[in-house]
């Protein structure tokens, strides 16, 4: 199939780019499907009046993300679209159902239990504060994505039932608390016999994780998560700038 480009080569923005994002796009909307075979490189590159190098870094991006994949003997194809996620203050539920990705969770565990020293730090408690703990499984399209494990106030948080029909960020905004504000930290590590069987991964399989403390309009921390998810099946997107 041959990909429809449009090029600005009057912007500062490098022409490789510009046409990785274009593939990346046709993917993530369904222009091209898994399976399909990608055009050839030196055929793009001739059809766009782009150098073969130009080309093949643009592809090459493309490949590093998990969506094209080259096979020898057949060429370049189309593999099955990862989640992504920017790097923004915006929970996983409302990220998969902006994306039509048809989130589900599985309520793993609900409990009230006294904060232990390393929540209490994040949340700025006492030791001998009540959290509520909770641990959930979220699903994209019925597949396993991630294990989510996050503690609240109890004051604040949501009841059991709802944390299966709707987000936990959601749910906090319905009882007017608004996040403001998070720090995050992402990082890596291998999976767990219990993590990768919940995940459908083997055990020892690389997961990306990420630990956040959110703060509200008055600058109080109300959540602490502990998040892992599959590595292949989800990354973190940022954009830099040069200040």
């Amino acid at each position: 199939m041959n990909l429809s480009v449009e090029l600005d080569r009057s912007s500062p923005v490098p022409l490789y780019y510009q046409l990785a994002q274009a593939i990346e796009g046709a993917i993530r909307t369904g222009e091209l499907a898994p399976g399909d075979r990608f055009e050839n490189e030196l055929a793009l590159a001739k059809r766009l009046s782009l150098s073969r190098p130009t080309t093949r870094r643009a592809i090459q991006e493309v490949v590093d993300k998990g969506l094209l994949v080259r096979k020898r003997g057949v060429g370049t194809q189309v593999v099955q679209n990862p989640v992504h996620r920017r790097v923004e203050l915006t929970s996983l539920f409302d990220d998969l159902a902006r994306t039509g990705k048809s989130p589900t969770t599985d309520l793993l565990e609900y409990r009230v239990c006294n904060a232990d020293d390393d929540v209490a730090a994040e949340l700025n408690l006492g030791a001998d504060r009540e959290v509520v703990a909770i641990r959930r499984l979220r699903r994209a399209e019925g597949e396993p994505l991630a294990l989510m494990a996050n503690y609240l106030p109890v004051e604040i948080a949501p009841d059991a039932d709802e944390l299966e029909s709707a987000g936990l960020y959601q749910s906090l905004r319905s009882r007017g608390v608004n996040i403001r504000l998070a720090r995050q930290r992402i990082g890596a590590r291998s999976a767990t016999k219990p993590e990768a069987k919940l995940l459908g991964e083997r055990a020892g399989a690389p997961l990306l994780t990420m630990a956040r403390t959110a703060f509200d309009d008055s600058g109080r921390a109300v959540e602490f998560g502990s998040h892992c998810y599959r590595a292949s099946r989800y990354y973190f997107d940022t954009t830099l700038f040069n200040r």
